[in-house]
């Protein structure tokens, strides 16, 4: 595609997923700043043709004043804290500001748990879908005050990511502190902005910052250009630029830095079983079931198993493993982890001969299995 073109599918988006994050909404000591919150949504709500999905940090960075806490805390329980009283802000405060608009907002709180599993990812694709349909502005966060650290999305930008593909969306727009991605530091004289990605090797030698300055944030650079390349890989294009220069990316006008589509649009929920589910265990294979899942595309079956590590229940996402140790795919198992023993290295036939019919499947089924590229 032509970065011309590629522009024009920017300006024609209709199902957009706006990621902001916490330094572009709070004040330096950590509270929400409510002219920065309005000042976004005018810019949202001018766009009454499009349809907006907003995935905005700032719960725990919210939450902070009000508890007394002079700074984002490094453990899980008082983080869990702030995200419980800065969610309630945090909503209450884009409710007040687009209702100036006459639009209603909907609030959808997501752990990866909710996403890795067949049933809680159409729940959230439904859910999402007739909001938008229903006029609402879906507000969308982790869900903080639950998430353990095994059941974490890491950072909003890689959840922003995964649901514009949850949504089927034409385009995301990850809004920082930053106007895009630069081939340096960019507080360094002679470094510039790269306006357009378009593939992984477009960056082959650029260093990539981590920390966000205003340090309320997990993210930084690192993961707003993961988030990109996962979105551009499953046919979505991104703009990575400023939440000043909202209004310009939201309209196709040339700003930050745009990522190409790389891929086409894959099946749902594998997307979200590479990038979103914590695999609960793991399987062994050996070498001739590495071989059958990752040339020939095939289900892993238990004469293909060595090993077993972990504990896990059926229907949890595991790692698949060869002999060294390497992670080369990754499933949603159909045993329990305390079954899988006496099934390994025995045919489904016998199984199915001395245990019953139900013992007749794969571990791993070749529809529930994605392939891990290294």
């Amino acid at each position: 595609m032509q970065v011309a073109g590629a522009r024009q599918d920017v300006a024609d988006a209709r199902r957009i997923v706006v990621k902001v994050g916490s330094s572009s909404l709070t004040t330096a000591t950590g509270g929400l700043d409510a002219d920065r919150v309005d000042a976004l949504v005018d810019v949202l709500a001018k766009h009454q043709d499009k349809e907006i999905v907003l995935v905005s940090s700032g719960a725990i960075a919210a939450g902070l004043a009000p508890l007394g806490l002079e700074r984002r805390p490094r453990d899980l329980a008082r983080q869990q804290a702030a995200a419980s009283v800065g969610q309630g802000l945090l909503v209450a405060r884009y409710t007040a500001s687009f209702a100036r608009y006459g639009r209603r907002v909907g609030q959808v709180l997501l752990t990866s748990d909710d996403t890795a599993r067949r049933a809680h990812y159409r729940n959230a694709y439904r859910t999402l879908d007739q909001l938008l349909a229903m006029g609402a502005v879906p507000i969308v966060n982790e869900n903080d005050t639950v998430a353990t650290d095994e059941i974490r999305f890491g950072d909003n930008d890689r959840l922003a990511a995964l649901v514009a593909h949850l949504v089927r969306a034409d385009l995301l727009i990850l809004l920082s502190d930053v106007d895009g991605l630069y081939d340096g530091d960019p507080s360094t004289p002679g470094t510039s902005r790269i306006a357009v990605v378009t593939g992984p090797k477009d960056l082959e030698g650029v260093s990539i910052g981590s920390a966000g300055k205003a340090g309320v944030g997990t993210g930084g650079m690192v993961t707003k250009v993961e988030a990109a390349r996962i979105a551009a890989a499953a046919g979505i294009p991104v703009v990575l630029t400023s939440a000043v220069h909202a209004g310009d990316a939201l309209a196709g006008a040339t700003t930050g830095t745009h990522f190409l589509r790389t891929g086409r649009r894959s099946a749902d929920r594998l997307l979200w079983l590479a990038h979103a589910s914590a695999p609960r265990g793991a399987l062994v294979l050996d070498d001739g079931a590495v071989r059958a899942v990752v040339e020939r595309r095939s289900s892993l079956l238990p004469a293909g198993i060595a090993s077993v590590e972990g504990e896990f229940s059926a229907g949890d996402p595991v790692e698949l493993r060869d002999t060294d140790g390497r992670a080369v795919a990754r499933g949603v198992v159909n045993f329990d982890a305390r079954e899988i023993p006496r099934l390994i290295g025995r045919s489904t036939r016998d199984l199915a001969r001395e245990l019953g019919p139900a013992y007749e499947r794969e571990v791993v089924h070749r529809d529930d299995l994605v392939l891990l590229h290294h």
